[in-house]
């Protein structure tokens, strides 16, 4: 599965890329480099083991064990103290970051009800995507009748694109679904 991202990378999006923007060198195009996915769990302050369910279902997602994030200061209205447990991160690279873009792109984002498309506003202007999920029901490897409670997450797919244009061309040739772009006021 990862083969079938990569090669598509390989023989069609970096040559269309490389004509589009006038690339000289086929090092200069865009490439993904990390894909890193974090789940904020606020129910793990006043119970520990809803962490561990969260960072089980996270390695049934992404294939890899995740690390677990920490608290960065004292909240008082949250009951939170610095330094408590509250989610979990994985970073992925090389071959199962293309295995789970692959599933991302054809599988997961298809089955999120009402789904016509990710917004072109999520770029952060340095050729990064970041997205969210509300639920990882949406997952094939999630068994539905084991979730205890829908858990969001957050994806940033970090490129090596220099601009938001560029990272917009390589991740929707790469099979990114984003919503058709709208025309600019007063163009008829």
């Amino acid at each position: 599965m990862a083969e079938r991202l990569k090669e598509k990378y390989l023989t069609k999006v970096r040559p269309a890329l490389q004509e589009r923007f006038g690339y000289k060198n086929p090092m200069q195009v865009p490439k993904l480099e990390k894909v890193v996915i974090n789940m904020s769990v606020g129910d793990a302050i006043t119970n520990s083991k809803i962490l561990d369910v969260a960072v089980n279902e996270m390695i049934a997602i992404s294939g890899q064990k995740p690390v677990i994030t920490k608290a960065k200061k004292s909240i008082a209205a949250f009951k939170l103290r610095e330094g408590m447990n509250v989610g979990c991160k994985v970073t992925l690279r090389g071959e199962r970051m293309y295995v789970f873009l692959d599933k991302l792109f054809n599988i997961v984002l298809p089955r999120i009800r009402d789904f016509r498309g990710l917004s072109r506003k999520s770029f952060d202007g340095r050729g990064n995507y970041n997205m969210g999920l509300r639920e990882q029901l949406v997952f094939p490897e999630i068994n539905f009748d084991k979730v205890d409670k829908a858990r969001g997450m957050d994806i940033v797919i970090v490129t090596t694109a220099k601009s938001d244009e560029e990272a917009t061309a390589f991740l929707e040739t790469m099979g990114l679904p984003l919503t058709k772009a709208t025309p600019a006021k007063g163009a008829a």
